[in-house]
């Protein structure tokens, strides 16, 4: 279970990092109503999380429950929504979460 969250943390840390690269490139980006209509429509998926990322973006996953198909999207102060990344075998885990700097 800790290799798969290790994982999981490390691939969206990379999915962050190449968001500024994408979303420079214009790729795989539309207006936030369009991206999460098509998401929900197309693949039923819905908001699961959300944080904020570097320049005030908002860095969002979207998953189905029942087929397990997942997207992480960035949106711009703009409203402009980029995906980033998406998958498959989505996993809700609802975990303790553990303090930094204590290992278990």
């Amino acid at each position: 279970m800790k290799r798969s969250f290790l994982a999981l943390s490390l691939g969206v840390g990379a999915c962050v990092l190449f968001a500024d690269q994408a979303i420079g490139q214009g790729r795989n980006c539309a207006d936030r109503e369009t991206v999460v209509d098509r998401l929900a429509e197309g693949y039923g998926e819905s908001r699961q999380s959300m944080g904020m990322g570097a320049n005030n973006s908002v860095i969002e996953i979207f998953a189905s429950i029942e087929t397990g198909t997942w997207t992480i999207t960035v949106t711009l102060p703009n409203g402009q929504t980029c995906l980033v990344a998406s998958g498959q075998s989505f996993e809700r885990l609802d975990e303790e979460l553990t303090p930094a700097g204590i290992r278990l």
